[in-house]
């Protein structure tokens, strides 16, 4: 039998397979814990889930409470797995929800919901046990929801935090930062940007922006793609950032092409307010 690819499996432990939704649980509570838990306290996490023999007919995972923040490593890959048996099971209804989750200072809210999610229970000659995710194909796709959210204005700060860090490593310090979003339709948005900069005993303004379509074939498109300053110092500072920016004017970039065969998104919107809540729907 060929071996998973070791970024598609999740370590559960020894086999056998669970034989109750609590074990099933507990195993995944765990494994999550020896992925992550050096650098994100998973405590809060909750599992439930139920059997009916290799098929799981409903899992929940809520990832409520749980904070990421500061610069993290990729948790280390699970060891290579050497099949002795591989046994077909099915999600017939997963959810994931975060009310909020906690993401560098910004509360998340996520409720994703899917449906007939396909998978291998696989054991290795070692005794090993892991769960193989199978990929959507277009007669078996993935189908369910996505909603994110989360507060316009926590979401500048973010924004600002990560703005700091690299106007320093040009050696600028930015001292202020205002970011206007504005909605021009459910799949299209404006983005404005005004910074203040000083550099020694100079300062200066720089300003900046854009508009992002996403049309009904779900291809992204940028342009008026701006970045300017009226100082020189800083506008030559600018000038690389800027060829980079511009060099995205008018492009148009396939999401859709960049997803699995077996997933398609057939409703995708963004909507602007106190929070920016973007909602998509596969089948």
């Amino acid at each position: 039998m060929s071996e998973p690819d070791a970024t598609d499996i999740l370590p559960l432990g020894r086999a056998p397979r669970p034989a109750t939704g609590t074990d099933l649980a507990d195993r995944i509570r765990a494994a999550a814990s020896e992925q992550v838990g050096g650098q994100v306290d998973v405590s809060a996490l909750q599992v439930r889930a139920s059997l009916d023999g290799p098929s799981v007919p409903s899992l929940e995972i809520d990832l409520t409470g749980l904070v990421v923040a500061g610069a993290r490593k990729a948790p280390p890959a699970p060891a290579p797995v050497v099949v002795r048996e591989r046994e077909a099971g099915v999600v017939h209804r997963l959810t994931v929800d975060a009310h909020p989750i906690t993401v560098e200072g910004v509360p998340v809210d996520v409720r994703a919901e899917a449906e007939q999610v396909r998978f291998s229970w696989v054991e290795g000659v070692d005794g090993s046990l892991a769960l193989e995710l199978v990929e959507p194909t277009p007669d078996a796709p993935l189908v369910g929801t996505l909603r994110v959210a989360a507060p316009q204005e926590q979401l500048k700060a973010a924004i600002q935090r990560v703005a700091e860090q690299v106007a320093a490593s040009q050696g600028l310090k930015l001292t202020r930062l205002d970011v206007d979003l504005t909605s021009k339709g459910s799949r299209a948005v404006t983005v404005s940007a005004r910074a203040q900069l000083r550099k020694g005993i100079l300062s200066a303004t720089a300003t900046g922006g854009a508009n992002a379509t996403i049309d009904d074939s779900l291809v992204l498109t940028l342009s008026d793609v701006t970045a300017t300053s009226g100082n020189p110092i800083v506008a030559a500072v600018l000038t690389a950032a800027r060829g980079r920016l511009q060099a995205l004017e008018g492009r148009r970039i396939d999401l859709g092409a960049q997803l699995p065969p077996g997933v398609r998104i057939v409703d995708l919107r963004l909507e602007v307010g106190p929070e920016i809540v973007l909602t998509a729907r596969t089948a």
